[in-house]
């Protein structure tokens, strides 16, 4: 297949519903559809796959690249479409990876959420996460939570992302969103400034270190809903990680304060479904109800499961129950609910 320019492979992306385009000069070009990556043939010549790159980007992107440094990018495409981008070098040569974003956020209902996520989104305050490894869907999931938040209710929400990705359309609430690196230096810095700036839900787009994660948690602490992500593939996991994160001598302090703040810890995977015609979703839900708050606080994390396993009632559920759930109505096969499964003996007993 050869193109003429990104135009032309957007759009032989966007027809066949691919997720992510690989461009690398001096290689082939590379989609992932359905979460699989497909080579293609033929090469493009080095000249057509910089050309490519550098047209998602603007002149002062272009001299940022040319001086060597890695770039993120969220940027409209003249279709009306949004991509993520990070351009970088590989090997000498330039490169880049494309995220394609949907064109409308999707709803709760056709992302196949529970109705779990939605309670979340209605907590008046406190820390909610959406976890789950690259690629599994937690920008599309939090950008519906805040589509959701945005038609249902008047409040200022603050959104601090590492690049912007969807572009929320006005509603009922009162939506800001700050890009790092452009309207602010770093996640936080701009949640330092947002307790000023009179937010009622603060989006962070990442927590990655001890600071933000630090600043996160006051926020909460201080009367904030804040939504943020974490790489993480199940809810015990995000506490340890989280804990991992912060210094030795303030990790009984964090464990305390998160205790207090956590709501809801939602892990994500994305698995192709059995008829191969699309991706669906398994879930963990964590709903911090007085018990799992003191596991936490007791650093008891390895108990987690099993309480998650107990409270059904409150909405909660394993992705090993999800997983087995997906696979007895044939939405997924059993191998790939095995390949993601956090205890894969287990589920395969129960099938």
């Amino acid at each position: 297949m050869e193109f003429n320019n990104f135009e032309e492979l957007m759009y032989f992306a966007k027809k066949r519903e691919c997720s992510d385009i690989h461009i690398t000069v001096g290689t082939n070009l590379a989609i992932r559809r359905f979460g699989t990556l497909e080579i293609l043939e033929p090469a493009p010549s080095a000249e057509l796959a910089t050309n490519m790159i550098y047209s998602i980007l603007n002149e002062k992107q272009v001299a940022k690249v040319k001086e060597g440094n890695d770039i993120d990018v969220g940027c409209m495409l003249r279709d009306g479409t949004r991509i993520r981008a990070n351009v970088y070098y590989q090997r000498n040569n330039l490169a880049a990876s494309i995220r394609i974003l949907n064109e409308d956020i999707p709803t709760f209902e056709e992302l196949c959420l529970p109705s779990a996520i939605k309670d979340m989104a209605e907590k008046p305050r406190g820390l909610v996460l959406v976890t789950g490894p690259t690629g599994s869907g937690k920008s599309t999931t939090l950008a519906s939570m805040v589509d959701y938040i945005n038609k249902t209710t008047s409040k200022h929400i603050l959104t601090i992302e590492d690049p912007i990705e969807y572009v929320y359309p006005h509603n009922k609430a009162m939506i800001h969103q700050r890009e790092v690196g452009r309207d602010v230096q770093s996640f936080s810095t701009a949640l330092r400034s947002a307790l000023r700036e009179d937010p009622d839900i603060i989006l962070v787009g990442e927590m990655r270190d001890f600071e933000t994660i630090q600043a996160a948690i006051t926020a909460a602490e201080t009367g904030h809903l804040v939504l943020s992500t974490l790489h993480t593939t199940s809810a015990a996991q995000t506490v340890e990680r989280i804990m991992d994160a912060c210094p030795i001598d303030a990790q009984n302090q964090v464990r305390s304060q998160f205790a207090n703040v956590i709501q809801g810890i939602f892990t994500q995977q994305l698995l192709p479904l059995a008829d191969g015609t699309g991706r669906i979703v398994a879930t963990e839900v964590l709903v911090a109800n007085y018990a799992i708050s003191n596991l936490i606080r007791e650093n008891k994390t390895i108990q987690i499961p099993s309480m998650i396993q107990a409270g059904k009632r409150e909405g909660m559920h394993t992705l090993n129950d999800d997983l087995y759930m997906l696979v007895r109505r044939d939405k997924v096969t059993k191998e790939e609910a095995l390949k993601v499964a956090p205890d894969p003996i287990s589920l395969a007993k129960l099938l």
